[in-house]
Order: structure tokens, then C-alpha cells, then sequence
């Protein structure tokens, strides 16, 4: 549903292997103007968990906020012709070092529609079994990986500047409402 508003050019401003960006022009009700929108390839998120009911987590370091997070596995659709699914059990041997034997679908989410057509499809994996991480690129290479209980991971994220969205929206599906 366009509700009148309609694209009639876009102009590619940059690319890069994550995303590119367009400034497209846009009509509506006799008006013109332009948004610029970063187009994504979608991504996957993992709530990885294991026989002993707990979360699998990363603590690693993101230049766009220069500090170190902690994150669920996530990665991007960049390998071309592999499914959603295929991608998530990807990174979940890369970053977590295991494979599951349960997957399901827990939402899709768009993750800031106001710039950007990212869709990030999030995961629940069960019934692990761990393998040797294979990580790709230095800071998933310098990551750490914790398994916390959903108490723990209470606390701990309690003390979080910040909390990554896709892990609030694992949680809060899977858990009812995780935070206070």
C-alpha cells in the first residue's frame, strides 16, 4: 500500500559489500521530494539455546558504536543463493561454534524503516551441539562467547548502555516480557 506516494527515480550514492545507498525522488499529492535510503541484502539473528535453558551471546567490538557489545549471533544475507535459514545456521557455526538440530522462525523485523529496507529474520535454535567456531574478519575473530542463563543475562544486560534490538526482540517472543 503506497497511499498515493510514488518512487519515480533513484540515484545510486554509494556502494559497499554491507549495503549501498540510493537518494530516491518521491510523489505525492502534487509534491516531489527526495529521502536517501540504505538498501540491505537482510540478515539473520540467532537465540541460540542450549539443553541447559541457556542463551548463547558474543562480546564484540562494533566501529559504529566503538565499543564492544553483546549481541546474539547475527550476520548478513551475503552469500548469494543461500536461503534465510541456510544463513543463520551459517553464522551460527561461525560465531557460536555449534550447529542445532531445532530451528524456528520467530519474527520479521524491519529494522528502521525510516532509512533503510533491512530485513533481519530472527531465529530460535535448539538442541546444540557444539563444533569448533569458525569466524570470518577480525572482530568476530576477537569475539568471546558466553552462555548465561535468562536470570543472568538479566542482570548483565542491566548493567548494558545500550541493548541490541534484535536480542530485546528474541527475548521478549521466547520469553514474554524479558525486560522490567
Amino acid at each position: 500500500m503506497s497511499d498515493g506516494f510514488r518512487v519515480t527515480s533513484s540515484v545510486p550514492l554509494l556502494h559497499s559489500y554491507v549495503f549501498d545507498v540510493e537518494r530516491v525522488s518521491v510523489a505525492h499529492g502534487g509534491q516531489a521530494f527526495e529521502r536517501d535510503v540504505a538498501r540491505h541484502r537482510g540478515a539473520v539473528a540467532i537465540l541460540a539455546i542450549n539443553d541447559a535453558g541457556e542463551i548463547g551471546v558474543l562480546r564484540q567490538f562494533r566501529a559504529t558504536m566503538d565499543r564492544t557489545t553483546l549481541e546474539i549471533p547475527a550476520g548478513t544475507c551475503d552469500v548469494v543463493g543461500e536461503d534465510a535459514l541456510a544463513t543463520a545456521q551459517r553464522e551460527l557455526r561461525e560465531e557460536m561454534g555449534c550447529e542445532a538440530a531445532t530451528w524456528r522462525l520467530l519474527a520479521r523485523l524491519m529494522v528502521s524503516p525510516g532509512w533503510t529496507d533491512q530485513l533481519m529474520l530472527i531465529y530460535e535454535a535448539r538442541d546444540l551441539r557444539e563444533l569448533d567456531r569458525r569466524p570470518e574478519g577480525p572482530e568476530e575473530s576477537a569475539a568471546t562467547t558466553e552462555w548465561l542463563s535468562p536470570e543472568r543475562l538479566r542482570e548483565v544486560l542491566a548493567g548494558e548502555p545500550a541493548i541490541d534490538a534484535t536480542m530485546a526482540a528474541a527475548l521478549n517472543r521466547v520469553y514474554g516480557t524479558f525486560f522490567d
